[in-house]
Formats: structure tokens, C-alpha cells, sequence
């Protein structure tokens, strides 16, 4: 018998997504989104967001809620993820949890650790320094001397966390990564978490041509379309790889060719840091994606492992 909640995790390009849709033609199952960015309207092809005929054959949830000029955060996303899986488990079908955005997984599976409030005065002058230096001039001049700890795992174009990492050590003096260990002290029973891996080289060309893809498939009119909408009015959305660069790009600041090549650097970095914050968490089972003909054998070798440790 399947558990009634299943984890897909991994660093981008892996192929997760369609992991999850060829596990939803075996068994009764939706997909839910624990991806912190395809909750925005309008970012489809960037966030690689499930097409209309992939939604048509599998509901997913905790996607297209948000305007994209809005900012969203991880207790609001969270508490829509709680809410989907509750009515998916009324429904009798399996849960399938599909990110890559390993701090909403770890708060997922974990919960919140103690922290202190959002202090808007202080995300305001962080982000007008970060206006004015960059988000890897916060990471270093601010974030760094601070919480090391956190540093060394926040990417330093990940301004969100960034901002909140700063946040916490100004507020309560104690730094984000300290209060974090209350997740090692007391960890909850997971659901099973399945990771997708594969070669280090092998990755980096799914990604250079997977943003190849994204550019054929219109990414820079999509990017065009969201700036009208007001994207760069929400921080988070617009330090999205692949749209910050572009946005860039229609700003003056580089040339397309210059935009598309810093997305494909830019991914590669942060897939390298998504296997490092993964690796930390010994709960998942990890699959490389490469020693199954198709997503149809690695599902069917998924399962299997999950009914296996089930019965176990």
C-alpha cells in the first residue's frame, strides 16, 4: 500500500515534473507544487511551469495563485500546500509534493524553526541597498560577518533569503543557522522523499539546453509581458534566474546573447546548490535519472522502492 504523501525533490532539469506525471498514469494521484515561484501568474516558461494538457491530465495545485507584481512567502505557500493535501487525502489519491525549492521542503517536512517576525522598515533599507550594490553585496558585506553559516548556503543572488538571514540577526541577535538547529534537535517523521540526480556534466548540458528550449519557446516575450505587469515591483519575482537576466537585458544593461549566457551560469550554480543543501538530509533515497531508459521505468522503479519500504 502507498503512503498517502510522496516527496520529488532534486536540483533543476532532472526531470522531476515528469517523474510525477508518469506516477499519476499508475496510481490515483495530484501533483502539488513546491516550487516558490511558479505560484506567480504569468512565469510559465521560466519556472517550467506544468502545460495546460499536463494539468488537464493530472490536477495540480499551489501554482498561478499569485499576481506577479505581489510578493508572496513561504507561510503563505505553505498553509495553500497543507490545504491541497488535505483535500487530495479526502479524495483517497495519492499526495505528490513536486519542488526543487529546498527551504520550502525542509520547512515542509521539518516546520518553522523559532524566528522572529518580518520587520518591514528593515526588508525596506535592505532592499533599497540591495538597489544600490546588488544582492551579492548584501551576501558578503552584510550576511556574511554575521551568520557564516547561512551564508555559506544562501546563493548570493537569492535575495529573499538573503534579507530575511539579516533580518533575524538584527532583530533578535541571534543568527538564522543558530535557530535552524532546532530542526536537527527534534526531526519529524518524513514522508518518503525521493531525490533525482545524475551526472555532473550531464546536468549542465540539460541545463544549457533546457534554457535553449526556454528562449525558443518564447521566454524573452514572456519576460516583456510580466515587466508590463509589474514584476519588478516584486523583489523575489524578479531576482528569478531567467528573468532577472533578461530583464537586464531590456533595461540596456547587456546584450541577449550576454542575458541567455548568465542564465545558463547562473543555473548551473544554483543546481550545484540545491545537491549541496539536498545531500545534507539523509532521509532521501536518490535515483540517477540516468540509469532508467524512461521516466516510465523510473516511475515504475520508484514505486516499487516506495511499496517495498511500505510493506518493510
Amino acid at each position: 500500500m502507498l503512503p498517502s504523501r510522496l516527496i520529488i525533490l532534486g536540483p533543476t532539469a532532472t526531470g522531476k515534473s515528469a517523474l510525477a506525471l508518469e506516477i499519476a498514469a499508475r496510481v490515483p494521484a495530484e501533483i502539488v507544487s513546491l516550487d516558490a515561484l511558479q505560484i506567480y501568474r504569468g512565469m510559465d516558461i521560466g519556472t517550467a511551469k506544468p502545460t495546460p494538457d499536463e494539468r488537464q491530465r493530472v490536477p495540480h495545485h499551489v501554482i498561478d495563485y499569485q499576481p506577479v507584481d505581489v510578493c508572496s512567502d513561504a507561510a503563505q505557500m505553505l498553509a495553500r500546500v497543507a490545504a491541497a493535501q488535505a483535500e487530495i487525502a479526502a479524495r483517497g489519491r495519492l499526495c505528490l509534493l513536486v519542488g526543487g525549492t529546498a527551504m520550502y521542503i525542509k520547512l515542509l517536512v521539518d516546520g518553522l524553526c523559532d524566528a522572529p517576525p518580518a520587520d518591514p522598515a528593515l526588508r525596506r533599507e535592505l532592499h533599497a541597498l540591495a538597489e544600490q550594490h546588488g544582492s551579492a553585496w548584501l551576501h558578503e558585506r552584510l550576511l556574511a560577518p554575521c551568520d557564516p553559516a547561512s551564508a555559506a548556503r544562501i546563493h548570493p543572488s537569492d535575495l529573499r533569503r538573503i534579507v530575511r538571514a539579516i533580518e533575524v540577526v538584527r532583530t533578535c541577535g541571534v543568527p538564522l543557522s543558530a535557530l535552524q538547529t532546532q530542526w536537527h534537535a527534534a526531526p519529524r517523521p518524513a514522508p518518503p522523499m525521493i531525490g533525482l540526480t545524475l551526472d555532473r556534466t550531464r546536468l549542465y548540458q540539460r541545463i544549457e539546453a533546457r534554457v535553449d528550449a526556454m528562449m525558443a519557446a518564447g521566454l524573452l516575450d514572456e519576460v516583456q509581458r510580466v515587466r508590463a505587469a509589474g514584476i519588478e515591483r516584486n523583489r523575489s519575482a524578479a531576482q528569478a534566474i531567467g528573468y532577472k537576466e533578461l530583464l537586464a537585458y531590456l533595461r540596456g544593461e547587456c546584450t541577449q546573447a550576454g542575458a541567455v549566457a548568465l542564465i545558463k551560469r547562473n543555473t548551473r550554480r544554483f543546481a550545484k546548490h540545491q545537491l549541496t543543501w539536498f545531500r545534507k538530509d539523509t532521509r532521501i533515497v536518490w535515483f540517477d535519472v540516468e540509469q532508467y531508459a524512461s521516466p516510465r521505468a523510473l516511475a515504475a522503479a520508484v514505486l516499487q522502492h516506495v511499496n517495498a519500504t511500505a510493506h518493510g
